[in-house]
């Protein structure tokens, strides 16, 4: 029978298109394999028309009326069989079937044998190829206009084209009509889908694009502002150093100067680092530059002293493999914290201790709060010091901790070593 007869078959009672499977579950009927589904179509192709027969209501003409049902099984049999095919080979299916319709024509037409090969009619249009599809549809519609000629020049009874006409309609131009429209929703819906396809890739492409140009307006800003600030701040600290050398001066005085043009280079470093990383669009991050981690720790500790700063570092690693994002998320850390020690406790000794131990990571800059002036959090209000710090541990899902502690102040971390992989 046609598709929908054998989809309203299966279809359950919330409307919904369904088919037992193999394993007891439930699936829509779109879900089931095609060699599936069309072996359900026949069965319940053979299955209709054995209840049409046995009921007496699968008669079109008064002929044949008398005949064994069992022929009249042998016969849907055969046909049911070429409804397999339907959807792999739909042309042999067809062509096939015209062998058990003009026995069941000779013997007397019946509607369950003229309904299934409907539906082979409707999928040779739907599923041959385009050329096939035109062929058959050009070959019916010749066939059904001489069949109503036909009727009309030997009979010359109304009533019989009539009847011809029904046939015609029912049998042969309704599934034509119905396979080509669907075939024809079938192309729109795959044109919109490239369609869709192409937008959606234009899309990116141009969301690619704002990317690039907003990382270059970033890196042509960074470099026209702050890198000309560094260099200049490092030519001037240069050009300064000279001075002192050639007058004499204070010793402490000129180590504070070398720790201020040793930290604009390199701050300028980092600077060209991050400018490279956004012309390059970040697809070579690690050849432009690895970021700074704990094993240059000793680049800050040297640069506070010569500023004139004692700092002490205890550090226990224990050999422990660190994280690339906690290693880099420890190194800035320590350099924001001791940062800030040199800025609000000048002179003060700087306590850093570094530790590995219960799959931790554990940081603690410590240093004695400079009398007369006004602490930490007052001081850095307006700043992101302590914000940034905080939110690189709790990125890490770690803990961070920074106040007053036994008359100075600490800044203590902790990072856990599983919350990242290594790279």
């Amino acid at each position: 029978m046609s598709e929908l007869v054998n989809r309203s078959v299966i279809t359950s009672a919330d409307g919904a298109s369904r088919a037992l499977c193999c394993d007891g579950g439930v699936r829509r009927w779109s879900e089931i394999p095609e060699g599936t589904r069309d072996a359900l179509g026949a069965v319940i192709a053979f299955v209709a028309g054995t209840v049409l027969y046995l009921t007496g209501l699968s008669t079109m003409t008064e002929r044949g009326t008398l005949l064994s049902l069992w022929v009249r099984f042998g016969v849907l049999l055969a046909l049911c069989l070429a409804t397999y095919f339907r959807r792999r080979n739909p042309m042999a299916a067809m062509l096939g079937g015209l062998v058990p319709l003009a026995v069941d024509t000779w013997l007397g037409a019946t509607v369950p044998v003229w309904i299934i090969y409907a539906d082979l009619i409707y999928s040779a249009v739907l599923y041959a190829g385009r050329l096939a599809s035109r062929i058959t549809m050009l070959c019916w519609s010749l066939f059904s206009t001489l069949v109503v000629v036909l009727t009309l020049a030997l009979t010359g009874d109304l009533r019989a084209v009539s009847l011809a006409l029904v046939a015609v309609f029912s049998f042969v131009a309704t599934p034509i009509w119905w396979a080509n429209s669907v075939r024809t929703h079938q192309q729109i819906a795959a044109a919109e889908r490239t369609r869709a396809q192409a937008l959606t890739l234009v899309a990116e492409l141009d969301r690619r694009a704002a990317i690039a140009d907003e990382r270059t307006t970033m890196a042509r800003d960074l470099h026209d502002v702050i890198a000309g600030h560094l260099s200049a701040i490092a030519i001037h600290s240069e050009a300064a150093l000279g001075v002192l050398a050639r007058r004499d001066a204070d010793p402490a005085l000129a180590g504070i100067m070398r720790s201020i043009r040793s930290n604009s280079v390199n701050a300028l470093q980092e600077m060209r680092t991050m400018i490279g990383l956004l012309h390059s669009d970040g697809r070579a991050a690690d050849e432009v530059a690895a970021p700074r981690r704990l094993a240059q720790l000793s680049i800050l500790v040297d640069a506070a002293r010569a500023a004139g700063i004692s700092v002490r570092v205890r550090e226990s690693l224990d050999g422990a493999a660190l994280p690339s994002a906690v290693d880099q998320a420890a190194y800035r850390i320590v350099q924001e914290a001791l940062t800030n020690a040199m800025k609000h406790a000048p002179g003060q000794e700087v306590s850093i201790d570094v530790r590995a131990e219960d799959e931790e990571l554990r940081l603690s800059i410590r240093n004695p709060a400079a009398p007369a002036r006004p602490h930490h959090a007052a001081a850095d209000a307006g700043h992101r010091g302590l914000v940034n710090m905080r939110e690189r541990a709790a990125a890490l899902g770690g803990s961070f901790r920074a106040g007053p502690d036994s008359g100075g102040w600490a800044v203590l971390a902790r990072l856990p070593l599983g919350s990242a992989s290594a790279s």
